[in-house]
This record gives structure tokens, C-alpha cells and sequence, in this order.
């Protein structure tokens, strides 16, 4: 697992395996304003990705994350 961050998007991103290859999501779903989910096409969850990270993400847990 590898966490990511954005800051000029103020997202970040959980990749549940390794990487995740062009193309592989094939379903995504937004739990609320804030959450994402993507799918691949076995309907594995693969990737999550939190939009506005810095208001719903510990500020010290932000600072520790991968900077995309």
C-alpha cells in the first residue's frame, strides 16, 4: 500500500496494490463529497482517493505522505 498526496489538489490518493496501470479502473464510486473509490474489472477495490485531504486528514498525517 503507498498513500500519496497532492498538494496542489489537495487530494490524496491509497493505492491498494502496487500500481495501478492506465486504464485498469474500470468502476468508480463517490461515497460523499469527499471520498472515491476505483475498481478494477474483477470489482477489486484498488485505489482511494480523498478530495479536500487536508481538512479531513490529521494536518501531521498530511506532512508523512508521499508528495505526487
Amino acid at each position: 500500500m503507498k498513500v500519496t498526496y497532492d498538494k496542489e489538489a489537495d487530494a490524496a490518493f491509497i493505492y491498494l496494490k502496487e500500481k495501478i496501470e492506465k486504464g485498469e479502473v474500470k468502476n468508480t464510486i463517490s461515497m460523499n463529497d469527499n471520498i472515491i473509490l476505483d475498481f478494477d474489472s474483477n470489482k477489486k477495490l484498488i485505489g482511494i482517493e480523498i478530495l479536500s485531504a487536508s481538512k479531513v486528514i490529521p494536518k501531521n498525517t498530511v506532512s508523512q505522505m508521499e508528495i505526487a
